[in-house]
C-alpha cells in the first residue's frame, strides 16, 4: 500500500475465460494508470454447489437461467494461467492480484508477489478462509457487501486471532478475546484495510451509502476504501474524496458482452478517465491545516482593502463609520483596525479615497 489511493482495476472474470483477454486487460489497466489489475482465482468445484442458482443480476447480465456452476466453469483460468498472467503485468509495470475463492487457490496465490491479500464480500463469514488468509501475514484487503457492523467485528475477530495467536479458537470467545486484545489491535492496524462495498451489480445509488465508509473507520479504527459497482465513474471519485485509501472499480474491454459483470464495468476510456480524476482529487486534497496557499499571497494585496476616507475629512473632524470606508488595494491600515481610529480627531485634513495613514 501506498499513502496516495491505491486503485485497482478489477479485470475479475472478464475476461470470460480467455486468457488472451486476460493479458489484454493487464495492458488497458496499465495504460489507465492503475496501481493493481486483479482477476478471481478459483476452482468452481469448491466454490459452488451444483444446486446454486444465479443471483438476479446473474441471470440478468448473462441472459439466461440455470445454475452459478457451469457459468464459472467457463469462466475459470488455472493456477499457471494466472503465474503468466502475473509475470505480463510485472512486464507492464503494475502489480497482479488475484483474489481466492477457495483454500487452494488462496495457497497457490501466497507463492505470488501481490500488494495484498483480497477477501471477497461473499467470504467474511468463512472463518476458515479468514483465518488461513491472516496466516499469511500479509496486508489484507476485506470487502464488506451485505454486512452489518457486528459481521465485520466478528471477521476482525477471526484475523485478530490469526494474527496473534497459534492454533484454531476453541469458539467465539477466543476470537472476541483476540479482537479485545490490544497486541489483536495493533496487528490489525498493520495489516487490514476495509472495503466498503455494495452487493449488486450495477448498484443503484440509493443502495450506496457512502457515509458507511465515516462509520467503518470511526468504529473499528482501520484504513477504509470502496469497492464499486454503479454505473460510471462518479461515486468512486466521491469515495476518493471522502478519504477512501483504496478504490476498486470492475473493467471490461467492452460492455456490451454477456457474462455477469461487464454491465456494471467501465469501458477502457472510462478506466482511464476515473483513474485521472482521482488523482486530481488527491492533490486537491491537500493537508489538513487552513492556511493561504503560496499562490495566494501575491493576490492579498490586490483584493483585500485599507482604510481610506468615505469623502473628504476635514483636520480635527472626529473618526466615524460614516467618514471611513474600506476600498482596494490593501495598502494600508487593515479595516479590522478601524475600531481604535472611531471617536478620534483627524491629525490633517483627507480627500475622498485616500489611504487613511494614522
Amino acid at each position: 500500500m501506498t499513502d496516495r489511493v491505491f486503485i485497482i482495476a478489477e479485470a475479475g472474470v472478464n475476461h470470460d475465460g480467455s486468457l488472451d483477454d486476460a493479458r489484454r486487460m493487464i495492458d488497458v489497466a496499465a495504460g489507465a494508470g492503475a496501481d493493481a489489475v486483479k482477476f478471481q482465482t478459483f476452482q468452481a468445484g469448491q466454490l459452488v454447489t451444483r444446486r446454486a442458482g444465479k443471483a438476479a443480476y446473474q441471470a440478468r447480465n448473462t441472459g439466461e437461467d440455470g445454475g452459478q456452476l457451469a457459468m464459472l466453469k467457463a469462466l475459470e483460468l488455472a493456477h499457471e494461467d494466472h503465474r503468466g498472467l502475473a509475470a505480463h503485468a510485472a512486464a507492464r509495470g503494475i502489480r497482479f492480484m488475484s483474489t481466492a475463492f477457495d483454500l487452494d487457490s488462496l495457497a497457490f496465490l501466497a507463492a505470488l508477489d501481490m500488494p495484498a491479500v483480497k477477501i471477497p464480500s461473499g467470504d467474511l463469514t468463512w472463518g476458515a478462509m479468514l483465518l488461513a488468509a491472516a496466516r499469511l501475514d500479509r496486508p489484507l484487503i476485506v470487502s464488506t457487501g451485505m454486512a452489518d457492523l457486528d459481521e465485520i467485528r466478528d471477521a476482525l475477530s477471526v484475523i485478530a486471532f490469526g494474527l496473534t495467536r497459534t492454533g484454531t479458537p476453541a469458539g467465539r470467545a477466543d476470537l472476541a478475546r483476540a479482537f479485545a486484545d490490544p497486541a489483536g489491535q495493533a496487528r490489525l492496524r498493520e495489516r487490514v484495510t476495509l472495503l466498503h462495498c455494495t452487493t449488486e451489480y450495477p448498484a443503484p445509488l440509493t443502495a450506496v451509502n457512502l457515509r458507511a465508509m465515516d462509520v467503518m473507520a470511526q468504529t473499528f479504527g482501520l484504513p477504509v476504501g470502496y469497492s464499486d459497482h454503479t454505473l460510471g465513474t462518479s461515486v468512486a471519485i466521491a469515495a476518493a474524496a471522502r478519504g477512501a485509501t483504496v478504490i476498486e472499480k470492475h473493467f471490461t474491454l467492452d460492455r456490451t458482452r454477456p457474462g455477469p459483470d461487464h454491465a456494471a464495468s467501465l469501458e477502457p476510456a472510462e478506466l482511464a478517465g476515473m483513474i485521472a480524476a482521482i488523482r486530481d482529487v488527491e492533490i486537491a486534497l491537500g493537508r489538513p491545516v487552513k492556511a493561504p496557499a503560496p499562490e495566494e499571497l501575491a493576490n492579498r494585496a490586490i483584493a483585500r482593502r485599507s482604510l481610506v476616507a468615505a469623502r473628504p475629512i476635514s483636520a480635527g473632524e472626529l473618526f466615524s463609520l460614516d467618514n471611513l470606508t474600506a476600498k482596494r488595494p490593501a495598502d494600508g491600515i487593515s479595516p479590522m483596525d478601524i475600531w481604535p481610529l472611531l471617536g478620534q480627531p483627524a491629525a490633517r485634513a483627507w480627500q475622498a479615497d485616500e489611504a487613511i495613514d494614522a
